[in-house]
C-alpha cells in the first residue's frame, strides 16, 4: 500500500477473524470496525459536518452516480474536490456507480433489465433517472471521476449481479467484473500519476469482489481480486435479496481468499444483527443507509429488544405520554435533551427536528455499539457480548 494510505491490525480475536484496527488515510485515521453512513447526495440527510463528527463518523460514503448527474463532476472539480465542496476534513469514500446501475437495472436477468440500462463489455449505458438522458459509464471514466471527486477510497467499476441468478449468469457478471477491474487498475494507475504531478494526494483503490450466491464463484472472485494489488477489497452483490443465512455463508468464503494486511469493506451491510456477524468474520468497514432510512421513518434503534427488534416505532401512540429518552443507555444529543413523548409529537406534526435528532441517534447508537464491539475484540470477549445482545 502506499505510504499515505495503509492500515495496520491492532487486536485478533482468537475465537473467530475479528479484528481491530486503523486505516490511515491523507484525511485522517479510521478506526475500525466502523460503521460508515451513506452520503448518497454528498450529505447524510440533516445533518451537518459537524455533527457528525461529533457522533463519531470518520468515515462516509459517496455515491459517485449521483454526484455525475447533479451537481457534476465539473462542479465538484472547481472547488477542490468533495471534501471542500462540503466542508468536510475527514476521510471519504466514494463508490463506482456499479451498485445505482444495478439499482435502475433491478431484474431477475439480464435479459429481463429495463430499457433505462444497457451492459456490455465497454461499460453501462444508461438513462438518467431524472431527465432520461443517455450516458456511459466505463471502468475508466469511473477512476476518472472518482478522482475528480478526490474521496481518500475509491472502489473498482463492477457489475452488480442481481439476485437470484444461475450460476452461468453469475459467472458471466463476475467475469465481467473481472475484466473491468483489470482495466480499473489501470485507469487508476495513468490517473495517479497525472495528479501527483500535481502534488495531489494519494488515493486508494478497492477491488469489488462478486458472484452471488456460489461458493465457488465466490472464492475464485477473491482469489482474482486479491491478486491485482488494490489497496484493499469491497465485497459486493451483498444484500440484493438473499436471506440472512446466505450473506453469512458469502463473507466467510470470501474472507479466507483477501490478504490480511488490507482492508476489507462489505458494500450495503449495516442492520444490528448484522454488525456482529460483519466483526466476528473480520470485515473492518461496512457502510448502509438503514441506520439514516429507518430514522426518517421513525424506528430508532434502542438496547434492549422489542418484539425481537432493537428498534421501536416513535409513532406509535403508546409514546405519547412516555417520558423516558429513546434509549437510557445512550449518550446521543436526542437522548441526553429529550423524551420520547416529545420526539412522538415532533413526528406526528412532520417537524423537520423529528428527522434530525432521530438521525443523530440512531448515527450514535450504531457508533456506539461499534465501539463496543472493538472493546470486546480487544479483550477477547467478542462472542460474550454478541451473546448479550442477540440473545434476549
Amino acid at each position: 500500500m502506499h505510504r499515505s494510505f495503509g492500515f495496520t491490525v491492532l487486536h485478533r480475536d482468537k475465537k473467530t477473524r475479528a479484528r481491530t484496527g486503523v486505516i490511515h488515510t491523507p484525511h485522517g485515521d479510521i478506526q475500525t470496525p466502523a460503521f460508515v453512513p451513506v452520503g448518497t447526495q454528498a450529505s447524510v440527510k440533516s445533518l451537518t459536518p459537524d455533527e457528525l463528527t461529533a457522533l463519531g463518523v470518520e468515515l462516509f460514503f459517496v455515491n459517485t452516480y449521483h454526484m455525475y448527474l447533479r451537481p457534476g463532476i465539473d462542479v465538484v472539480k472547481k472547488f477542490g474536490g468533495l471534501h471542500k465542496f462540503m466542508d468536510w476534513n475527514n476521510p471519504l469514500i466514494t463508490d463506482s456507480g456499479g451498485f445505482q446501475v444495478f439499482s435502475l437495472a433491478r431484474g431477475d436477468t439480464e435479459s429481463s433489465r429495463p430499457n433505462l440500462v444497457k451492459i456490455t463489455d465497454e461499460g453501462v449505458e444508461f438513462r438518467s433517472h431524472w431527465d432520461g438522458s443517455r450516458h456511459l459509464f466505463a471502468p475508466e471514466s469511473s477512476m476518472e471521476w472518482q478522482w475528480q471527486l478526490g474521496a481518500d477510497i475509491h472502489i473498482a467499476f463492477d457489475d452488480c449481479t442481481p439476485y437470484p441468478v444461475t450460476h452461468q449468469q453469475a459467472r458471466l457478471s463476475m467475469e465481467r467484473t473481472h475484466r473491468w477491474a483489470s482495466r480499473c487498475v489501470a485507469a487508476n494507475a495513468k490517473c495517479q500519476m497525472l495528479h501527483a504531478k500535481l502534488g495531489k494526494p494519494y488515493q486508494a483503490l478497492y477491488g469489488s469482489v462478486q458472484g452471488s450466491i456460489y461458493e465457488d464463484l465466490r472464492k475464485e472472485s477473491a482469489e482474482f481480486i486479491a491478486s491485482l494489488g488494490f489497496d484493499g477489497y469491497a465485497i459486493g452483490g451483498v444484500s440484493v435479496g438473499e436471506n440472512k443465512r446466505e450473506m453469512t455463508q458469502v463473507v466467510s468464503w470470501v474472507v479466507p481468499f483477501l490478504k490480511e494486511e488490507k482492508p476489507r469493506h462489505l458494500l450495503g451491510v449495516g442492520e444490528i444483527e448484522d454488525i456482529f456477524m460483519l466483526a466476528e468474520h473480520g470485515i473492518d468497514t461496512f457502510d448502509c443507509v438503514q441506520a439514516t432510512r429507518l430514522a426518517r421513518a421513525g424506528q430508532l434503534y434502542i438496547t434492549t429488544k422489542v418484539k425481537g427488534k432493537h428498534e421501536i416505532d416513535i409513532t406509535k401512540k403508546v409514546f405519547s405520554k412516555d417520558m423516558k429518552p429513546i434509549d437510557e443507555k445512550c449518550s446521543c444529543y436526542a437522548c441526553s435533551h429529550f423524551s420520547r413523548a416529545y420526539i412522538h409529537h415532533l413526528f406526528r406534526v412532520r417537524e423537520l427536528l423529528a428527522y434530525r435528532l432521530a438521525s443523530i441517534h440512531n448515527i450514535c447508537f450504531v457508533n456506539q455499539l461499534v465501539n463496543t464491539i472493538r472493546q470486546a475484540i480487544a479483550r477477547g470477549s467478542l462472542l460474550e457480548l454478541k451473546r448479550q445482545w442477540l440473545v434476549q
